[in-house]
Parts: structure tokens; sequence; C-alpha cells
């Protein structure tokens, strides 16, 4: 087994660095190549970990919460692995042991640290058994890979079910994680926000979890975040929110982020709501593994948002903010952190619809494109695949918008032509591609 594990090691970081040659990311092919030659790869070098193993699962925020919580844990000192590039599907999971393992088939980690998309858990759980698993949040994801959520819960109760030691972390305001979470029989601890943070209800927004899952009668909330986040209860059984362990209060939204946990105040150069919830994720994570978090301030200074989640870019006086919007919960949190900016902007909307985005386009007419009827958005270009679906569904809310289906185009006409201030939205498959082309124009303008 010993001569597989190296065979696999070696092989995997060879057709990942060719594959970096051409263009590519390498690492779903180098977990590929290491299963084929070892299918007991993982098994094997997750079990020479010498500490606790993570695995970060829900809707949204996975990659930004596993890998803020993998530099946090580095801050305590401790060496770890993380699949930081969001590759989540199996192949990127077993890629980010074999891709830190030495030439000898050898780990030397503290800690993992592994993002893992929900439908891969069933793959990976059986070969992965994680200290841990934290969950963000449970929204309507894709509806050819996923359907309805109901499908998502079933999936994950029975990933989880086939590691009954594993504690589970999940967010206390969302009632589908806390049910899940209930169900599995697991020990589990609770994140939130207790305090109501913005007035008004804005029911035109999709709420996933207004009827209970024990006995549908629908729920009585006191007040929303956003979504079906919030305080709730039901009326007819007396399932609601739990006691949250980790209580964000005295929350501050606008042209930074600040809220106070266990008596610390945390403060982060980023907007966003959703955010808030983000860095709480990753600060209990840490505080359930039993880390001090002394460092998780100095972390959120210098932690730079990498694979096009807030990523900030400068060109030709340009400056350019990417940011993946890939459901309805996610487009509207991030219309929201776009709205927050009350300078003139343009904004650049791409979307796609191969395998990995689900082909079916028709959450589209779910998320509120109505917020940007404002007068300081200058222009809104749409590209991609289904960038003329886009357009319809503008046109809809009668907000006009140009048609560039090159991604590349479309962003150098907005640096010659715009206001010097471009946010450009993409769904998944077109993140990695317009991250690079961002990438290379920046260093080009330098």
């Amino acid at each position: 087994m010993k001569l597989r594990r190296v065979l696999a090691v070696r092989a995997a970081k060879l057709v990942g660095k060719i594959s970096r040659k051409m263009g590519k990311q390498g690492v779903t092919w180098a977990g590929l190549v290491a299963r084929i030659i070892y299918p007991d790869i993982l098994q094997d070098l997750a079990g020479q970990l010498r500490g606790k193993s993570f695995i970060v699962c829900g809707t949204n925020g996975k990659t930004t919460t596993n890998n803020l919580l993998c530099s946090a844990i580095e801050a305590e000192g401790k060496k770890i692995i993380c699949n930081r590039t969001g590759s989540n599907m199996q192949n990127g999971v077993v890629a980010a042991f074999v891709l830190a393992a030495d030439n000898q088939g050898k780990i030397d980690a503290d800690y993992a640290c592994i993002e893992i998309d929900e439908a891969s858990t069933l793959k990976v759980l059986p070969r992965f058994k994680p200290d841990f698993m934290v969950l963000t949040n449970l929204f309507r994801d894709q509806l050819d890979r996923y359907g309805e959520i109901d499908i998502t819960m079933d999936i994950l109760k029975k990933a989880i079910k086939m590691a009954p030691d594993m504690t589970l972390l999940i967010n206390g305001d969302d009632s589908l994680s806390v049910t899940l979470a209930m169900e599995t029989g697991n020990k589990y601890y609770t994140y939130g926000i207790s305090e109501k943070v913005f007035d008004g209800d804005e029911n035109s927004e999709i709420r996933e979890g207004r009827f209970c899952k024990r006995c549908g009668a629908k729920m009585k909330y006191h007040f929303y975040h956003y979504s079906q986040l919030g305080d709730y209860e039901c009326p007819n059984c007396g399932f609601k929110r739990p006691k949250i362990d980790f209580d964000a209060s005295h929350i501050f939204v606008g042209d930074h982020l600040g809220f106070e946990v266990e008596g610390r105040r945390i403060e982060a150069n980023y907007r966003g709501f959703y955010n808030i919830y983000n860095i709480l994720t990753a600060y209990s994570a840490g505080r359930v593994a039993g880390l001090a978090m002394d460092h998780f301030q100095d972390t959120l200074k210098h932690f730079n948002p990498e694979n096009g989640r807030m990523e900030h870019f400068f060109i030709d006086g340009t400056k350019i903010e990417l940011n993946l919007a890939k459901n309805p919960a996610g487009f509207n949190q991030n219309i929201a952190a776009v709205m927050e900016d009350k300078t003139p902007k343009d904004i650049i909307i791409l979307i796609n619809d191969r395998f990995q985005d689900g082909e079916d386009v028709s959450w589209l007419w779910d998320v509120d494109f109505d917020r940007f009827q404002d007068e300081s958005i200058r222009s809104i270009t749409v590209s991609g695949i289904r960038c003329l679906d886009m357009r319809l569904r503008l046109k809809y809310v009668d907000i006009p918008s140009k048609v560039e289906r090159n991604v590349a185009d479309a962003i150098r006409e907005r640096i010659k032509n715009g206001v010097g201030n471009l946010y450009v939205l993409v769904n998944y498959t077109g993140l990695y591609s317009t991250r690079n082309t961002l990438k290379k124009m920046e260093e080009e303008s330098r």
C-alpha cells in the first residue's frame, strides 16, 4: 500500500503541474488520478493528521468561511490542509490531501479544513471521518442538480449518520439547519444573531423554511435577517430557534462590518451583511475545536478573499470587485452589498448554464433585481451563455442592459467608458475564467 500511495501522490502532483501550465487549475484531475491509482488514498492520508479535522458544508458561504477558518487556525500556529481553491467535490477533496503530501506520501499537518459540496458528502464521508462539520445554511440551489431543499437535507442526513461521532456547528437562525441537526442525533453547537438588524420584512424574498419541517404549520417569525434566517417558532408544535452558543450582538453594517461575540469586538473591512455570518461561523468553529482564537482580529485584517469571493482588482484607474452569485439567496445578498456603495457604479452580470451552474436558470426570476433601479447604477452589461435570459429578466423590471457575450470584452469596454467603479457578478463556471482575465489585465496595467 505504501508503494501505491507514493505512486498516487507523485502522479497526482505531475498531473497538477501539467494542468497549471496549460492554464487550468489541475486540482480535480490530480484527485481523480490519485483515486484511480489508490482508491483508499483519502483514508490513508487523512489518518495521518495529528489533530482535528473540519468539513464545511452549506449552500452559500462555504469557500469564504472555509478559507477564513484555515487562515485563523494557521494564525494559532498550526499546520493545516485546506482546499482553498474551492474544488469541493470528491476529487477536489482528495487533491487537497494528495497535493499537501510529500513525495513519500507523508502528511505534516495538525488540522484539516475541507470544503465539501453537499451532494459529495455521501462519497467522501465513508473514507474521511472528520471531527467537525460546519454547516453555513440551507437554501434552494440548482434545481436540476439538487432538486428541492428536502433532497439536500436527506443527502446530508445520510452523510452525517455515517459519522456519528462528528460534532456539528450549525446556523441557529436557519430552521432547516436546526431541524437537520436535531434529526441526526449528533452533538451540535449553534451560532447566530439574536438582535433585529434591519427594519421591514422584505416579503418578496424566497423563504424556504417558512413552514415547520416537523408539523407543516406556518412558522411565526419575530424578525428576519434575510431569506428564512431569523428568529422563528412554530405556533403548532413548539419547535423554535434554539439557544445560541455563539451569539453575535451590536451589529454594524455599512462601510465595514462589526459585531461582538464572547465579549470580543470583531471588525472587518468588508461589505455585505451575509459576511457577518461567514466571519461568525469561522470564529465559532475554531472555538468549538478548543482554539483560543486570540489572533482572529489580526487574521481578518490580513485576510484576502480569493477565488472571486469579494476579490478586488485595480485596472487602469477602475476599481473592480468580483463576486460569485449562484442562487436566489446569494444573489439577493450580493445586490444588497452592491447597493451599500452609494457612489456611481457599473455592473456586469455573467450567467452560464453548464452542469456545475445548473442548466435550469429559472432561479433568476426569484432574485430581486428591481433593487438595481437606482440612479447610482450607471450601466448594467449582461454576459455569458444565458445573457439574453438575464437581459429579459431585467427588462421585466424596466432596467435596460447592454449585451456582450464575451466577459473580457465587457470588462474592457467598462474600463474604457465606465465610471471607474465596476462590480462583476458571475455564477459558478464563469468564476475561474473571469478571475484569470482580471488578474491578467491587472498585471498588464502595471
